[in-house]
């Protein structure tokens, strides 16, 4: 077609993998896809880790991360072939023709450098614009972007403002040099709902202002809904299936679809309280910086036995330090914390083995709260040992009865972290902290970094194994759709405040305070125009006051 700018062929793209124990091999992640993209449209790529969605997106740039490297097919980008190009073609056309905005903006930014030295960079590079030229688009930019104080704001460096500003700013930076295709590779995935919301207004009032064409790469269908003109599902490299957003949605035809669509439909009851809290946090004040930033403000909750409270806010609103001062990692500056009817100590060192061996936590990232050297039995098994004293014969029987628990298999026993899928690690996470019979375990954004079918999982898990553990969780997570499928009472937090506590349902019936209003109506919905609605209603309620 006239207006194709982008024809992916038969594309084929291969890496060397090296399990553990095995000499290197070569696997196929990427096999037979092909796709074209116009002028001016929105191609969103989705599916689960390892589907191979960030690898297609950034063969337009002829770049292949970790060794990947493209063995077939063709990518035409602008009439040519640009797996023809010699490194000097492909220099010309990264940063010109094609861009890249990143899932951490953060980390993308040389923190030595002002932020409008590095949004213009590209565009002197390659001779779109003087100096004087480039200032003034970013400048119009960063007013579309709706960025504060845009004629001031690329004077400062990127640790000075927000992630979600500079989630902005790296998409003025893409946009400057007037490129045909942007990549946006998992743009909002870091950033807390409220803000994401923004960013995504931001990013959809950019692409219709400036023609540019996209492709979208999300594990969030809902996510995507908002910005595509059309949706192709990947799965294990090969296309599943590709439609209208509209058809994707409302009439997926194959299975895989299907699951994606129907992905939340986690139906939990919240149970009533039938004993006293097992955990009462009281009056709980906490600092960081010898007491001067205090990130806990008078905080009081309970947890009670069998239940799960989600502790739900933003970043900085203070979850992971609530967490932080139960664990005993940070020493509260008042208050008290009650577990099993006895007072903690502040002080993890000040506790006893059975303390430590009743009150477990679970990571956000399993990747790195996994020795990798270790096998999963080892890993599950230490503290079968350090607790119980378990070993030999009796030892592996326990784990192997972990393993069929966490719906894993016994077969999984030899092997290490890194011939597992983000979803098995953290199964495997979670058995390691049922291997001491905790009476409660922390669960630090579990599912975040987990695709939504992935996630899924681990939640219907967490409530089996509720069921037959009697263990209580304090579940801390900015997801309110996670918070909706697993809590019984909720916490919400804001700049270290308890704005709003109580039972699920207590929680979530209306009349809300601003805040969790806020939350709420930021969680993007699995509807066409859901944004915009959103959006329009935040405006209204702005108006309002």
């Amino acid at each position: 077609m006239a207006d194709t700018l982008l024809d992916i062929r038969n594309l084929r793209i291969e890496a060397t993998v090296y399990p553990p124990g095995e000499p290197p091999r070569t696997a196929t992640i990427v096999d037979d896809v092909s796709l074209t993209l116009e002028k001016g449209r929105v191609l969103g790529l989705i599916g689960e880790s390892g589907a191979g969605k960030s690898t297609i997106g950034l063969s337009p740039m002829g770049y292949g991360r970790g060794g990947v490297r493209i063995t077939g097919g063709e990518v035409i980008l602008n009439g040519r072939n640009i797996l023809q190009q010699d490194k000097n073609g492909i220099r010309k056309l990264r940063g010109r023709e094609v861009c890249y905005v990143a899932q951490s903006a953060a980390a993308a930014f040389n923190p030595a450098q002002r932020l409008m030295d590095q949004v213009v960079e590209s565009s002197l590079k390659h001779g779109v614009a003087n100096r004087a030229e480039a200032e003034k688009r970013a400048i119009a930019l960063f007013k579309r972007l709706s960025l504060p104080d845009p004629e001031n704001i690329g004077r400062r460096y990127p640790h000075q403002v927000s992630g979600g500003q500079v989630q902005r700013i790296m998409t003025v930076m893409a946009l400057c040099p007037e490129p045909d295709l942007i990549i946006f590779d998992e743009p909002t995935t870091a950033l807390d709902v409220t803000t994401q919301i923004d960013v995504l207004a931001a990013i959809k009032d950019a692409i219709r202002d400036t023609g540019v064409a996209a492709l979208y790469i999300t594990h969030d269908l809902a996510v995507v809904a908002q910005i595509a003109d059309e949706i192709m599902v990947l799965r294990n490299g090969k296309m599943v299936e590709r439609g209208t957003t509209r058809q994707i949605i409302k009439e997926p035809k194959q299975a895989y679809t299907q699951a994606l669509v129907s992905v939340h439909d986690i139906e939990h009851q919240e149970k009533q309280p039938t004993a006293k809290p097992i955990l009462s946090v009281k009056n709980v004040t906490a600092a960081y910086g010898n007491g001067i930033v205090k990130v806990l403000k008078n905080v009081s909750v309970d947890i009670h036995p069998g239940q799960t409270l989600a502790v739900v806010g933003e970043s900085g609103s203070g979850k992971s330090t609530l967490a932080r001062t139960i664990t005993g990692l940070l020493p509260p500056l008042q208050g008290e914390i009650i577990f099993n009817g006895q007072k903690l100590s502040y002080q993890l060192t000040d506790r006893s083995k059975d303390d430590l061996r009743q009150l477990q936590m679970i990571y956000q990232m399993a990747d790195v709260a996994m020795n990798p050297r270790h096998t999963v039995g080892t890993i599950i098994g230490r503290p079968l040992t350090f607790y119980f004293g378990l070993r030999g014969a009796e030892r592996e029987k326990r784990v192997k009865e972990l393993l069929e628990e966490i719906e894993m298999g016994t077969g999984f026993i030899d092997r290490y972290p890194a011939e597992l899928s983000g979803g098995q690690k953290q199964r495997v996470c979670i058995a390691r902290a049922l291997a001491a019979k905790p009476n409660l375990i922390i669960c630090d954004e579990v599912t975040s970094a987990l695709d939504p079918l992935v996630a899924n999982g681990i939640l219907k898990l967490l409530l089996d194994l509720q069921k037959i553990e009697q263990v209580a969780y304090l579940f801390i997570t900015h997801d309110l759709t996670t918070v909706k499928s697993i809590a019984d009472s909720i916490a919400v937090m804001h700049h270290g405040e308890l704005v709003r506590y109580g039972s699920k349902s207590q929680v979530l019936t209306p009349p809300f305070d601003d805040y969790t209003d806020l939350l709420l109506s930021s969680v993007p919905e699995l509807e066409i125009g859901w944004l915009e609605t959103a959006i329009a209603g935040r405006k209204m309620a702005g108006a309002g006051n």
